[in-house]
């Protein structure tokens, strides 16, 4: 037998078995990134935990996802987690997706449905290519766009004039973590300043 014979690296979107393709390495960064600065700052505060990929959520309405970062919190996390294995059967309070080429579509479309439908309270979609972020926030049953978010090198922040450097922001607010901010450089760079 092989080895990709035995894998489970699939979801299942709307009743349909997807196969998930293993990430690319900005992709492992991304997550890593944001599982260390998340999960750091919950875990201290006893707020609640993160979780990186391949890890399976059982949505209510029967989607069974590997979100590449879930964050649920400390009220939700004893109850959520029904077995030794640790299987998670409920709805997290955030979840974020990483763009690769192949799941792009999937991520701002049908994953968005899913998890505005189940009730995800807060939504990241992430692209490491281009180094942005757009935050959905779910207000009465529906995402809306809180705002869109651009890692900026020093170089390219020198070529803006002093009123677009104003309204660059560095910093994202974590809405289910009240607020805590988290650097976009420290998501996508290599170290954390």
């Amino acid at each position: 037998m092989l080895v990709s014979d035995v894998r489970d690296d699939y979801e299942i979107i709307e009743g349909v078995k997807i196969m998930a393709p293993s990430p690319g390495w900005g992709h492992v960064n991304v997550t890593a990134n944001l599982v260390t600065i998340i999960n750091g700052y919950a875990r201290i505060n006893k707020l609640g935990v993160a979780a990186p990929d391949n890890f399976d959520v059982h949505f209510p309405d029967g989607s069974l996802f590997k979100p590449d970062f879930i964050f649920v919190s400390a009220e939700k996390a004893k109850s959520l987690f029904e077995d030794k294995n640790m299987t998670f059967h409920g709805v997290p309070d955030m979840v974020a997706e990483i763009f690769s080429r192949s799941t792009m579509k999937r991520d701002i479309g049908i994953k968005k449905d899913v998890y505005e439908r189940n009730g995800v309270r807060e939504y990241w979609i992430i692209d490491p290519y281009t180094e942005y972020i757009q935050v959905y926030l779910l207000r009465d049953g529906k995402y809306f766009l809180d705002d869109v978010y651009q890692n900026y090198s020093d170089a390219e922040l020198k070529k803006l004039t002093e009123e677009e450097r104003a309204e660059v922001k560095m910093e994202i607010p974590v809405a289910v973590l009240d607020g805590f901010k988290v650097k976009i450089r420290n998501i996508f760079g290599w170290y954390f300043e």
